[in-house]
């Protein structure tokens, strides 16, 4: 069992209006009272939401909580993802979450960056240890690896490239998690491994992240959860002992902390924090 208190994180994707900042920080007013060591704030494909994810940030920032911007290196220049760097420097921004992210719809080419691993590179070579640099892990393997082994060393790459700590995909299985966890351990890598958590809400949108990132349902609970149709109430239940009980799990065995897609909504999140004690 872990020693020290977990960390805890929440993640948005940056509102597109004047209205949805305005609830954003509503739901963040809710979520920090659990004394989050940041909030985290996506990228759009392409660097499509760069100002609305830095006007988030900011936002955040401006009310004494710390905030780490998504950035994602595929489909851009090496020139224009320095600008980036430089201009949250320049804003005082030390935390960065590193990603590949994917390729633009419409858009053929990777740009000058194909992998993560060769941002977190770039990241220390113009601007050293400035940033704490978080990178995704996938403890049911990207659905786009040739192999489990394939991904393995991606992730290594990643390390040794200069990231500090990783957030995973989401899971339902913590098995998979432990796994993966051991496995890179083996090969040297000793930065924490946050897991990341989603709440279930909504099955049919649950579904489609899932079938998208190559998240797995587990049979019983897709089957339990598709039985229950429309009964939003129903759902919601079941999913809050399932994520619960997960996150108790993960925790009680070491797990250094837990970060939740919360989807820029706090109540699901919320009770599950309570029910953790957190």
């Amino acid at each position: 069992m872990s020693q020290t208190k977990p960390t805890i994180s929440f993640e948005f994707f940056p509102p597109k209006t004047p209205e949805g900042m305005t609830k954003l920080r509503t739901t963040r007013q809710q979520l920090a009272q659990f004394q989050p060591a940041f909030f985290s704030v996506t990228f759009g494909a392409g660097g499509t939401t760069r100002d609305g994810t830095l006007a988030a940030v900011l936002d955040i920032r401006s009310e004494g909580l710390a905030a780490a911007p998504h950035l994602s290196c595929i489909g851009s220049t090496r020139e224009n993802i320095s600008a980036i760097l430089q201009e949250y420097r320049q804003h005082g921004i030390r935390h960065i979450v590193a990603l590949r992210g994917d390729i633009p719809s419409g858009m053929g080419t990777f740009g000058e960056f194909r992998y993560a691993n060769e941002l977190v590179s770039f990241i220390r070579e113009q601007h050293g240890t400035h940033f704490h640099i978080e990178v995704a892990a996938y403890p049911e393997y990207h659905p786009q690896a040739t192999t489990a082994h394939a991904d393995i060393r991606n992730f290594v790459r990643k390390v040794e490239a200069g990231a500090d700590s990783a957030i995973t995909q989401y899971f339902f299985n913590a098995d998979a998690y432990f796994a993966f966890v051991d496995e890179v351990q083996a090969l040297g890598v000793n930065i924490p491994i946050v897991p990341g958590i989603m709440p279930i809400n909504n099955f049919s949108q649950l579904a489609r992240f899932s079938d998208t990132c190559g998240a797995e349902i587990p049979r019983w609970l897709r089957l339990k959860l598709q039985s229950y149709a429309d009964d939003t109430a129903s759902i919601r239940a079941l999913g809050l002992d399932v994520i619960s009980a997960l996150c108790d799990r993960l925790l009680s065995q070491g797990a250094p902390g837990l970060h939740f897609y919360t989807l820029n909504q706090a109540g699901t999140v919320s009770t599950i924090c309570q029910r953790l004690g957190l």
